[in-house]
């Protein structure tokens, strides 16, 4: 006996039981009989017991079948094939996703259905749509899906890196572009040259900005660029120059609002004397300070 039947493309999405597996339905057909027909289609395709048919054929049996007269073979063969104990979750998944594919049903509406996992749904449909070859592997139950899903994750998340790499370099650097299309240099040197490039153009920004800075302040020693120009110093020792001036500066418009603020605080003591200038008590109080701090008093008494 043998029976050599096309199979529904739908249908032939779901794997077949194992050699044991199929063993086991055989010896049950042939101590029990075959309990549910084979389903073909107007047309003697199968849409549902392959494994039946395999099994009959291993025990020797005539086969049973029926004819579907539905108008919907593809969820028919979902509905009976996507609760087999041998497939996992994942499986169920990844064999709805191209079951979908194939027949055009919508994935919401089976999900739904057959209250399946949007969750694994949607991985089963990120895995088949940017790596089929794992796909396949979670169909057959070589993969689980979540490791199938991991893969493709990181995958894309290194392409996506890459491409993020790629238009960097078009932007700022389409002549390091043009040498790896050429294979003159790797993705990774040439990244690396362009961020050579950019920390270099960083460095003499900021040196130009801090030679303004120091010019706006009065300061005439000769700019840090000058001297890097002239061959004096380099970039970097220029861009350390520059740094410790920023710093000293900052420190110093520190220190010096802090002065300004304690005289602030202590206005009215100026005041205080400048109201009585010649007094004996203005003599005493000038003449404990020091020099420098005398002169300063006296100014101010003049300024109050």
């Amino acid at each position: 006996m043998e029976h050599t039947l096309k199979i529904h493309p739908v249908a032939d999405i779901f794997p077949m039981l194992t050699p044991d597996e199929l063993l086991d339905l055989a010896e049950s057909i042939k101590t029990e009989g075959q309990r549910k027909e084979i389903v073909l289609d107007a047309d003697g395709t199968i849409l549902d017991g392959r494994n039946r048919l395999a099994a009959c054929q291993i025990a020797g049996i005539e086969p049973r079948f029926t004819t579907y007269t539905g108008s919907n073979s593809a969820r028919l063969i979902i509905s009976s094939n996507v609760y087999r104990r041998h497939i996992s979750k994942g499986q169920q998944a990844m064999i709805t996703v191209m079951a979908c594919s194939l027949s055009g049903h919508s994935l919401r509406d089976l999900a739904k259905l057959h209250s399946l996992s949007r969750s694994r749904l949607s991985a089963a449909n990120v895995v088949l749509k940017h790596d089929p070859d794992l796909a396949e592997q979670v169909r057959n139950g070589t993969l689980s899906l979540d490791t199938a899903h991991n893969t493709v994750l990181e995958s894309k998340a290194r392409a996506a890196a890459l491409q993020k790499q790629h238009d960097r370099l078009r932007e700022h650097a389409p002549d390091l572009v043009e040498r790896i299309t050429e294979g003159h240099i790797t993705l990774e040197d040439a990244a690396a040259a362009l961020d050579q490039r950019l920390e270099t153009q960083r460095v003499r920004q900021y040196v130009i900005d801090t030679d303004a800075v120091r010019l706006a302040d009065g300061d005439t020693t000769p700019p840090l660029a000058e001297l890097v120009d002239r061959g004096d110093i380099t970039w970097p020792e220029a861009h350390q120059r520059a740094e410790e001036f920023i710093v000293q500066r900052r420190d110093t418009i520190h220190r010096t609002r802090q002065a300004l603020h304690l005289i602030a605080e202590n206005w009215t003591t100026v005041q205080h004397l400048a109201a009585r200038p010649d007094t004996s008590y203005t003599r005493d109080v000038l003449d404990g300070l020091t020099p420098e701090t005398r002169t300063l008093t006296e100014a101010l008494i003049t300024q109050a």
